[in-house]
């Protein structure tokens, strides 16, 4: 392949960027320039405050600034985001409309689950990001307004968790008026209160050998540090030290040390607490600052996209094994959820003329049919509802929040009667409403056909005869429950494929 020359604008909580790309079959990804300007959004969106037009009138002369650079280079393509911070303003439609008239750039809005998932993926392309996780490793990624954390153990997703603490709102939460060693103390209890919580939930008696950081300033920390005899890694403790020492100082003595440009800068003394408190609570080993943004994340996704490069990591393994870990934290019952997925895929397959789905709704019903009981933990009586609630709560690394809401609509309606579409049009739009309706007709099927939870059949199979649905499998039990069961299921079925679902039963004598 040629070089494809790409851009990518990012709008955060505290400034605006582009970088410039090129993309080719030799250098992979390319950075070739990198220009950002302050524009602190999260002083008032970050609160659900409207954006003011200063500001407004800011990003537009900054983006016309884009726009002559990406002139200049002759870029080929390029994609324009905004992050979370856009999203929590009052005003962020008006906002994002003036853009688009004055500039012609057209924002994506990302929600947080999105952004970090660009993040994460450009992360786990490094050849390094493999070998970590294989052992131990926790990926932390911090931002202006909250970070990211997740957990890896043998190389499964254990948990992802959003915490609302993130440099410009913690310089924000102390105030510009009180002293610095004040400000400083401040920020360390607000910090320990939310970690030490983390950790207690999701660390209990677990030991972690890598944390993957990334966020501002904290590649100029680790270019300042000795490497392990690997060349990638620091040494925690190492870590520790340094920026424990750097925060005895003041932004101007810091931007020398790291040769940082802006020396005044109130978002480096708040990252740099922000980074020790997270390397001593996570206790791990070896810290790797991989160096990357969310625009190395939206290079990278672009070209997996086009195809300029190839995936190497698996990231719907990591959406299956988070629901996996929820589950479990749930107390589902492990071998009914085994034999869920099991029979759903099967029926999924068999109907893959009728349905039209693809890949990804696939996902989605996987992963609705691990989290389909986890209600129960709460309310036995008003599960569905429950494990609608924990699911649109629970971050799920590689789920969006409308995926999130696919899924919890899915594992809703495995019990409930379908509403019409103007009763849920303002939680999901028409083509979500439909893989609701067809995944949630799949799982009733699958679902009645273990209701005991004991797995009496073996050798299914599924196959699509006609206006039947032929599930064809062999039992050593009576199945008068699940017989009953699945008659009383199967109409949502036939409503939404005009598909008959007929079991047929082959006794096994032992």
């Amino acid at each position: 392949m040629g070089v494809t020359t790409f851009a990518a604008i990012y709008i955060g909580s505290y400034e605006v960027s582009l970088k410039v790309f090129e993309i080719s079959g030799k250098k992979r990804i390319h950075t070739v320039d990198f220009v950002r300007s302050r524009v602190e959004l999260g002083k008032d969106a970050l609160y659900g405050q409207p954006i003011g037009y200063e500001l407004v009138d800011s990003i537009c002369d900054m983006l016309h600034e884009f726009l002559r650079i990406m002139e200049g280079y002759k870029v080929d393509d390029y994609k324009a985001f905004t992050g979370p911070v856009m999203r929590s303003a009052s005003n962020c439609l008006f906002v994002l409309d003036q853009i688009e008239r004055r500039t012609g750039i057209r924002l994506n809005l990302l929600d947080n689950s999105e952004h970090r998932f660009l993040s994460y993926k450009c992360v786990s392309s490094k050849q390094e990001f493999g070998r970590m996780i294989q052992e131990s490793a926790a990926v932390v990624n911090v931002g202006g307004g909250e970070l990211q954390i997740t957990l890896f153990v043998h190389g499964e997703v254990l948990t992802t968790q959003h915490l609302v603490l993130g440099t410009m709102r913690l310089a924000q939460l102390v105030g510009a008026s009180v002293r610095l060693d004040h400000a400083k103390r401040q920020m360390k209890e607000l910090v320990d209160k939310e970690m030490e919580v983390f950790k207690a939930q999701y660390y209990q008696n677990r030991t972690i050998k890598y944390l993957i950081l990334t966020g501002d300033y904290s590649l100029e920390v680790m270019r300042r540090m000795d490497k392990n005899l690997d060349n990638t890694t620091v040494d925690a403790q190492k870590f520790s030290g340094y920026l424990k020492r750097l925060e005895k100082k003041e932004s101007a003595q810091i931007a020398e040390d790291l040769n940082i440009s802006n020396e005044t800068d109130v978002l480096i003394i708040p990252s740099l607490i922000l980074y020790r408190r997270i390397v001593e609570t996570l206790a791990a080993d070896a810290i790797w600052v991989p160096g990357i943004d969310i625009s190395d994340g939206i290079a990278y996704d672009y070209a997996l996209s086009h195809r300029y490069v190839k995936p190497v990591h698996d990231f719907d393994k990591d959406i299956i094994s988070a629901a996996r870990s929820l589950s479990q934290r749930y107390m589902s019952y492990s071998q009914h959820i085994d034999a869920l997925v099991e029979m759903s895929s099967l029926i999924y397959e068999a109907m893959k003329k009728v349905h039209g789905m693809g890949k990804r709704e696939k996902l989605l019903l996987q992963t609705a049919a691990i989290l389909h009981d986890c209600g129960k933990y709460v309310s036995f009586a008003n599960a569905p509802e429950c494990a609608y609630d924990i699911i649109l709560s629970s971050e799920i690394m590689g789920l969006s929040y409308r995926d999130r809401v696919i899924v919890a609509c899915i594992v809703k309606y495995n019990t409930y009667l379908l509403d019409d579409y103007d009763e849920v049009s303002d939680v999901l739009d028409q083509e979500g409403y439909l893989i609701v309706a067809k995944c949630a007709s799949i799982l009733r099927v699958a679902n009645a056909m273990d209701r005991s939870h004991k797995q009496k059949f073996k050798n299914v199979r599924a196959s699509l005869k006609g206006k039947q649905l032929i599930i064809s499998i062999e039992a050593e039990d009576a199945l008068m429950l699940e017989k009953t069961m699945f008659d009383a299921k199967a109409g949502m079925f036939e409503d939404v494929f005009s598909i008959k679902p007929v079991i047929r039963e082959k006794k096994i004598y032992l």
